[in-house]
């Protein structure tokens, strides 16, 4: 059910647009940022879950029950895992609403397979929509908002990427989905860094909930109770999601939150560890022992998904 639009949201006035949102995490993040006050740009390509072709364009159902609850909103269609595609994206909230405050990047699909089973087209495609789909609408937004730094009109800009447990830990038969969920966790540090100086923050969340994605891959974890609280539904995610696309978040960038049911968890990441320097160097026998030695004092790694 959709929530009435707030006027005095934490998102009233911002123009926010959302890829990868006529389902799942996307709908669901659509739905409470215009709940928040916020315009919304709905883009959805409109796929099965394999990524192949599909007629349902889910992005105007969602369009309509933002509009239907008093917000505002607007679909867009087009593959933004394209240049043109990406630029189009950008190019609809501004001619719609004169300007862009916040992105949620959040397309994708699925290609399981183990790695000696996988083909390099299940690859270049997952690869493509998770990876690339996350880095053109970014450049795009990006250079609109280094634009309007250097005009004087510094942004109060926000990205969210949506990265994964697959890419934090890995998940078996998932190399492809887990590589592409890595790589986003690295461009998000990077555009945190390098548009820092344009007003810009940018952070990444890997959800656990209830999507196409899941409900086959973990069907047992994300079956909803009969009653009580479902820990798995996708608005469960949301409200992290729309503090950090608001003026609220002032000062949070460059981090990675899981959010899972009521649960959130500020991930840290890779840090140095146990070290040992001979200020020389060492035979491979030499290498070897003193790498059992740092892992004996090393924390164990976390499992990976299905192991």
């Amino acid at each position: 059910m959709s929530v009435p639009a707030r006027t005095n949201g934490i998102c009233s006035g911002r123009v926010v647009v959302v890829t990868g949102a006529g389902r799942g995490l996307g709908r669901a993040h659509a739905l409470a940022f215009a709940a928040e006050g916020a315009r919304v740009v709905v883009n959805d390509l409109g796929v099965a879950l394999d990524g192949a072709p599909d007629a349902e364009r889910p992005a105007d159902a969602v369009v309509a029950e933002i509009r239907a609850a008093g917000g505002d909103a607007v679909a867009h269609h087009a593959d933004i895992a394209t240049g043109a595609g990406a630029a189009g994206l950008v190019r609809t909230a501004l001619e719609t609403y004169g300007r862009l405050d916040t992105l949620v990047s959040n397309a994708g699909f699925l290609r399981d397979r183990m790695l000696v089973n996988l083909g390099e087209d299940d690859w270049d495609a997952v690869i493509r929509v998770h990876l690339k789909g996350h880095f053109l609408p970014l450049k795009h937004a990006a250079a609109y908002w280094r634009a309007e730094a250097k005009a004087g009109r510094t942004p109060v800009a926000r990205v969210v990427h949506t990265s994964s447990g697959a890419g934090l830990l890995g998940s078996v038969g998932q190399g492809n989905y887990s590589a592409a969920k890595a790589g986003i966790i690295g461009l998000t540090l990077v555009a945190a860094a390098e548009l820092a100086r344009y007003g810009v923050q940018v952070n990444a969340v890997a959800p656990a909930a209830r999507t196409r994605m899941t409900e086959r891959t973990f069907a047992a974890a994300m079956t909803a109770p009969a009653a009580g609280f479902d820990a798995m539904a996708p608005e469960n995610v949301s409200p992290l999601v729309v503090w950090l696309g608001s003026a609220g978040s002032a000062g949070v960038t460059g981090r990675v939150f899981e959010a899972e049911g009521g649960r959130i968890t500020v991930m840290e990441g890779w840090r140095r560890g146990p070290t040992a320097d001979r200020g020389a160097r060492r035979t491979p026998a030499e290498a070897g022992e003193a790498a059992r030695r740092l892992l004996a004092q090393a924390e164990p790694p976390g499992r990976v998904y299905g192991a």
